[in-house]
């Protein structure tokens, strides 16, 4: 059993509500694989909803409405849903200041990549979870089959 962010599996929870699927994660949903997290939503945040870039520690929407305490919140609950599941393995969207891993938007809103986690990778990492960008995922999965 994985975690992947719901949104890449089909689950129309993105801040503009729509969906990044990848048919792949999907199909592990429906056939009961993986867990569809999103940690935005767990935190209380709607859809849809302003878009947030991490800015340092802070993650805020573009006027500068901090909404750090949902997205610490929705990382927490993530982390316990995995743990309940005993999942040590996610696959999370890339470039999210929630699930994005390795880069991640600036804070300036224009946007430019910059090196970081999303505060949910940051925490699962931090607690041993494996995490893997959708695309990172995608390559291991076509390496694994060349081998």
């Amino acid at each position: 059993m994985i975690a992947v962010s719901a949104c890449l599996a089909g689950r129309a929870c993105r801040y503009d509500g729509k969906a990044n699927t990848v048919q792949a994660l999907k199909a592990m949903v429906e056939r009961g694989e993986a867990v569809p997290i999103c940690p935005e939503v767990l935190g209380g945040l709607g859809i849809p909803r302003d878009p947030c870039e991490r800015q340092g520690c802070q993650i805020c929407t573009q006027s500068g409405k901090d909404c750090t305490a949902e997205y610490r919140k929705g990382a927490e609950a993530a982390l316990a849903l995995i743990q309940e599941h005993h999942i040590t393995l996610a696959v999370l969207k890339a470039k999210s200041p929630s699930c994005g891993k390795g880069l991640i938007y600036d804070g300036s809103f224009t946007r430019t990549l910059t090196e970081g986690h999303g505060l949910t990778a940051e925490l699962f990492i931090r607690n041993g979870v494996r995490v893997f960008t959708e695309d990172e995922w995608q390559e291991e999965k076509e390496n694994s089959q060349k081998a």
